[in-house]
C-alpha cells in the first residue's frame, strides 16, 4: 500500500503534524515508552468481522465536522487524523449522513491513487543521501525498523529518502497502540467515494506536500532524520501520537485550537516559520479549492487535516469569510 502523503510533513515540529498534518518529532525531552508486544499485529488481522459487525452497530461520531451553507447550498468540513483504528473505519451516524448528502468528496491527497504516489518512492538525489546516510545512522534507522517489526525484504520504504524512512516509521510505531495508517480517515473517505461512485478532487499534489519538507541541504536534511530518530528512540513520539488520537476521537476541539501551548512544535523562529509554511500558508490554497468546487453547484465532503481548521488561519475562519455560513455538527455546539 503507497505511503500515505498525510503522514509526510514535518511537525513539532512534527509529532502534532505526524497525525493532524505532519511528520515526525523535533523535541528532545525524554518520555516513558510504553511497553510494547514482540510484534503488533497486522492491519487485516485487527479489522475482524466481529469488530465490524459491532461498529456498524453502534456507530459513533469522531473528529471535527462543519456544515458550510452558501447560495442555498450545504458542504461539509471534516477535519480529519491520518491515523485510526479499526473501529474508526464505520463512520458515525452524522459523519455518514453528510457523505450521503454529498455530490463530491475532496482530500488532500487521494491515498488510494497509487500513480499520484509514485514521486514518494523516488530515491532522491544519490549524493545527498550518501551524505545523510552514515552508518551511524544507517545503523539507528535500520534498529526502528527492527523494533516497529516494519522491516522486510523489498519494502519499498527502505528506498525512501531519509526524511520519508523516518517519517513511514512513525506510522509503524503507532500500531503498537493500535493505530494504523490503513485505517486513516482520508484513506477511508477515499474508499468510500470509490464505492458510492462519488468524484474524488485532491485539493493538492504529492510534488507540493513533498516541497513543503524538503531539506535545502543535506546538513538540514541530517538534522531533521537525526531529530526523528531521538525521537523514536526515546518514546516521544508513540506518546504523542496516541494522545492525539485520544483527542481527535473524543472531538476534544478546546485542546485542538490551543495545540500552540501543548504541541511543543513552536519554540523557536525555525519551528515557527514550519508550522506558518505546513499551515496558514497552505490554508488558503486548500480554502480556495472547496469554494470553487461548492461554487461549481456540487455539495462538497472536504476532509482535510484536522489542525487545518483552527486559529485566524483556519478554514474555519477563511471559509466564513469567502461567504460561507460555517455551523458546527461534531461535536455539537454547546
Amino acid at each position: 500500500m503507497p505511503l500515505p502523503l498525510s503522514i509526510l510533513r514535518t511537525f513539532a515540529a512534527r509529532a502534532v503534524c505526524a497525525a493532524f498534518c505532519g511528520l515526525a518529532l523535533a523535541g528532545t525531552a525524554a518520555a516513558a515508552q510504553p511497553a510494547a508486544p514482540a510484534c503488533p499485529p497486522t492491519a487485516e488481522a485487527r479489522l475482524t468481522p466481529q469488530l465490524l459487525e459491532q461498529a456498524r452497530r453502534r456507530p459513533v461520531d469522531r473528529g471535527y465536522l462543519w456544515r458550510i451553507v452558501k447560495d442555498g447550498r450545504t458542504s461539509w468540513l471534516y477535519g480529519t487524523l491520518h491515523l485510526g483504528r479499526a473501529a474508526w473505519v464505520v463512520p458515525g451516524p452524522r459523519i455518514a449522513q453528510a457523505l450521503r448528502q454529498s455530490d463530491a468528496v475532496a482530500l488532500e491527497l487521494d491515498p488510494l491513487d497509487t500513480d499520484a504516489m509514485q514521486p514518494l518512492f523516488a530515491p532522491g538525489d544519490p549524493v545527498r543521501r550518501a551524505e545523510v546516510m552514515t552508518p551511524a545512522r544507517v545503523e539507528r534507522l535500520n534498529r526502528q525498523w527492527a523494533a516497529a517489526c516494519a522491516r522486510e525484504p523489498g519494502d519499498p520504504h527502505l528506498t525512501l529518502q531519509p526524511i520519508l524512512q523516518t517519517t513511514a516509521l512513525a506510522g509503524y510505531v503507532a500500531r503498537a497502540d493500535g493505530l494504523y495508517t490503513d485505517f486513516a480517515i482520508d484513506t477511508v473517505l477515499a474508499g468510500y467515494a470509490r464505492r458510492a461512485k462519488l468524484p474524488l478532487v485532491a485539493l493538492e499534489s504529492v510534488q507540493a506536500q513533498l516541497a513543503l519538507f524538503t531539506a535545502d541541504s543535506a546538513r538540514e536534511e541530517a538534522e531533521q532524520v537525526d531529530d526523528a530518530l531521538a525521537e523514536l528512540e526515546n518514546g516521544k513520539l508513540r506518546q504523542r501520537m496516541l494522545e492525539l488520537a485520544d483527542m481527535w476521537s473524543r472531538g476534544d476541539l478546546p485542546r485542538l485550537a490551543d495545540y500552540e501551548r501543548w504541541c511543543e512544535c513552536m519554540q523557536t523562529p525555525a519551528e515557527r516559520a514550519m508550522m506558518k509554511r505546513l499551515l496558514d500558508d497552505r490554508n488558503p490554497h486548500l480554502a480556495d479549492g472547496i469554494a470553487v468546487l461548492h461554487e461549481r453547484g456540487q455539495r462538497v465532503f472536504a476532509a482535510v487535516g484536522a489542525l487545518h481548521m483552527v486559529g485566524p488561519a483556519g478554514l474555519v475562519t477563511l471559509l466564513t469569510q469567502r461567504g460561507f455560513t460555517v455551523t458546527r455538527v461534531v461535536p455539537p455546539a454547546r
